[in-house]
């Protein structure tokens, strides 16, 4: 029992330290360029972040249960905006650039109308499923390059010294990298070991999965966001969020899909309905809309936000228990 509980230490060490470094180089990058914090957290940033989705749900869609690739990729969505970015909202609400969160934005709802078209109409993800969402990721990266490249060309940059720049944005980037691999290492750990100290201590599997399992593959996202609240970057930890969500439907579910093609799970129902059609996917467009649209529409989120999506993701919640 000392070397799980020793782990589990060294795993909340690593997820700190790595939310710290990842938020550090990743702002970096953002002031040396010139560019939106929140741009940053919604490519950069989300990528690093989503890889334990990717992990996960490829793995359980090559091992045959493809119902947890596609409850990973929509309890994300869920999970990362009501829960998380409602932490962010909750405790320090302000102002964000509509002009920056537009791409991400159109992006995602765009990519979740192409999943949701496909389990409504066909109820069967296949190969040439998985490769339209990956090809709707190469678009979205290009066109945030593009974006990027514009807002950099169109700021003036202060003039520097060629080897400290260099040598200054090397250490942003390794910054990234090595926090990003500390925070996959840090979540691994802290999940697994979490998990043998749970049933050491007599906690039935089936909450173990609905509570370490569930919450292991969002921990990058929360450390990220507590993190960059903490170091006053909200719109990075909001363009985390949105990026992340964007990434769970096109690149997880894009390369589990092209892989290993599976059927929609029907394990509950709603008025003889399956229940993933009648309540996961308009829950997903609901607290997205609610999370985004009025920050597209004055420029600013609410603390009503903040209170408004955790009330939503506990009744989701309490919906999945009695059906």
């Amino acid at each position: 029992m000392i070397v799980p509980i020793l782990l589990f230490a060294v795993g909340l060490v690593f997820l700190i330290k790595g939310g710290d470094w990842f938020v550090d180089g990743a702002t970096g990058i953002a002031r040396r360029f010139g560019l939106p914090e929140l741009l940053i957290g919604a490519t950069v940033v989300s990528i690093g972040t989503t890889l334990p989705e990717v992990m996960v749900s490829t793995t359980s869609a090559l091992s045959g249960h493809g119902e947890i690739a596609y409850g990973n990729a929509i309890g994300s969505v869920i999970c990362n905006t009501a829960l998380i970015a409602a932490i962010t909202v909750a405790v320090k609400p302000g102002k964000v650039d509509p002009k920056s969160l537009r791409l991400p934005v159109a992006f995602f709802f765009t990519a979740a109308a192409t999943y949701a078209g496909i389990a409504y109409t066909t109820g069967y993800f296949s190969q040439v499923s998985g490769f339209i969402l990956l090809a709707m990721f190469v678009v979205y990266m290009t066109a945030t390059v593009w974006q990027m490249k514009s807002n950099s060309s169109s700021k003036p940059r202060a003039a520097a010294e060629p080897q400290t720049e260099e040598s200054s944005m090397l250490k942003d980037v390794v910054m990234i990298v090595v926090g990003a691999a500390l925070i996959a290492v840090g979540a691994n750990l802290l999940v697994d070991n979490g998990t043998l100290i749970a049933k050491a201590m007599g906690v039935p599997e089936s909450v173990i999965a609905l509570t370490f399992v569930a919450l292991g593959t969002s921990l990058p996202e929360l450390v990220t966001a507590v993190t960059s609240l903490i170091k006053g970057h909200g719109a990075l930890s909001l363009g985390n969020i949105i990026g992340a969500n964007l990434f769970n439907l096109v690149l997880v579910s894009g390369v589990s899909v092209a892989l290993a093609p599976f059927s929609i799970p029907q394990n509950s129902t709603i008025a003889g309905c399956n229940a993933s059609l009648v309540l996961d996917i308009p829950v997903m467009f609901l607290v997205m809309a609610l999370l985004t649209l009025p920050a597209l529409r004055r420029g600013r989120l609410s603390r009503i936000q903040g209170v408004a999506l955790p009330l939503i993701y506990g009744a989701f919640c309490a919906v999945q228990f009695t059906i």
